[in-house]
């Protein structure tokens, strides 16, 4: 399940991933507030929380993760993901290094920290 998340400017998508996250998540919740993210907006920024009730993402989501990325990819400014899942944050590190704009992986439990730090310039503005 992937929830959006309130209280951030309006060029941040923020989402927590609960339990299984599915490709129909993707669908249903994230691919739309990315689209309309962009369409007011040329750059965005990107937050995610993956705590204690996430268990996993099935294939169909992972590569709908990946074409979302792909189909804006010189338009992401940052990413954070607050996570104590170990092999997303290996991931997150190996293939951060690959993206346009910044990234960052939080512990979750500095997920303030990580809101903080991808509203970032966006949450000074909308003040």
């Amino acid at each position: 399940m992937i929830e959006l998340l309130e209280g951030f400017p309006d060029n941040v998508i923020a989402v927590a991933g609960k339990a299984q996250v599915t490709r129909k998540d993707y669908e249903q919740v994230l691919i739309p507030a990315v689209e309309a993210a962009f369409k007011t907006h040329r750059k965005a920024n990107f937050y995610c929380e993956l705590g204690p009730q996430f268990v996993g993402i099935d294939m169909g989501a992972a590569w709908d993760d990946f074409t979302v990325g792909m189909r804006h990819f010189f338009r992401w400014e940052k990413m954070g993901v607050a996570t104590d899942v170990e092999w997303i944050r290996r991931t997150i590190n190996a293939f951060g290094v690959f993206m346009p704009g910044e990234i960052r992986v939080f512990p979750y439990a500095e997920r303030a920290a990580a809101r903080t730090w991808v509203a970032g310039d966006a949450a000074k503005a909308a003040a």
